[in-house]
């Protein structure tokens, strides 16, 4: 079979199956009492093309996505590592920007590597300390599902030829994991990353797309297309936080809109 029938959640499952990975499950892996770590890479002409994004805002980029994990279990940041790949070719002065964009995200790099490649790669570990990581696997009936801000920026701005800056959360991530019973981020779309929490909890989730705060410019079907780097949290009070729908008991994730059932696509690597 190949990876684009299997997809990515498919590889993944088969490997846990085989005892090949252990744990992968949440957003973040958590080691020990309190340490988490994450790891994300971006590869130029599948995450990025730079027509349409600099240098800087790349390093940025680079940091927040794994950031985001981080806020998702909760966590503090401490340290990043960095690894990048990059033509010969590639000038020092644009490597350098790379780096300064990396260091706007306010944490620290220690460590990593450096190598040549055809193509810029740039992978990020992210390690920080949380007191509690509420996982994917926590949601109970009767729990409401929250979002930390508007979602559809990223889906718009690709449509427009360009990429959206990512939020950092990290202040979110820490206060929602003090008490959320499930807590991630939004990186593959709306439905897809719903469907975690709703198959690792045993549980359905009922979203209504009416009540899902869109950024400028967006679209309801910009949902689909990940990358938005907000949290998704199933908690049992919203508080001040959008309400967009509810868990119940059951598997699966329900989309509706104006009370009728909706079909929102999502993000897989390796899929067709």
């Amino acid at each position: 079979m190949q990876l684009s029938a299997s997809g990515e959640l498919g590889l993944l499952r088969e490997l846990e199956s085989r005892g090949l990975i252990v744990g992968v499950e949440h957003d973040a892996a958590q080691i020990g009492p309190d340490l988490v770590v994450t790891q994300d890479a971006l590869v130029e002409g599948v995450h990025f093309r730079f027509d349409w994004i600099s240098w800087r805002e790349l390093g940025f980029r680079a940091a927040a996505v794994n950031l985001s994990d981080l806020a998702a279990s909760g966590a503090t940041p401490e340290a990043l590592l960095v690894t990048l790949a990059a033509p010969a070719s590639s000038l020092t002065a644009d490597v350098i920007a790379l780096y300064e964009g990396i260091g706007e995200a306010g944490v620290p790099v220690v460590g990593g590597d450096t190598t040549s490649a055809a193509e810029v790669v740039i992978s990020v570990t992210a390690l920080g300390r949380s007191d509690r990581v509420p996982g994917r696997a926590g949601a109970q009936p009767g729990d409401v599902l929250v979002v930390t801000g508007q979602l559809g920026a990223a889906g718009a701005a690709f449509r427009a030829g360009a990429y959206a800056r990512p939020p950092l959360r990290i202040d979110e991530g820490r206060a929602l994991a003090r008490h959320a019973h499930a807590l991630l981020d939004i990186s593959d779309g709306l439905v897809v990353d719903a469907g975690h929490i709703a198959r690792r909890s045993g549980v359905r989730v009922e979203i209504e797309l009416d009540g899902v705060p869109l950024a400028p410019g967006a679209t309801i079907d910009d949902l689909g297309f990940g990358e938005d780097f907000e949290l998704l949290a199933a908690v049992a009070e919203p508080a001040d936080l959008p309400a967009i729908g509810r868990v119940v008991a059951g598997e699966g994730v329900v989309i509706r809109r104006g009370g009728e059932l909706y079909e929102l696509a999502g993000w897989e690597h390796f899929r067709r």
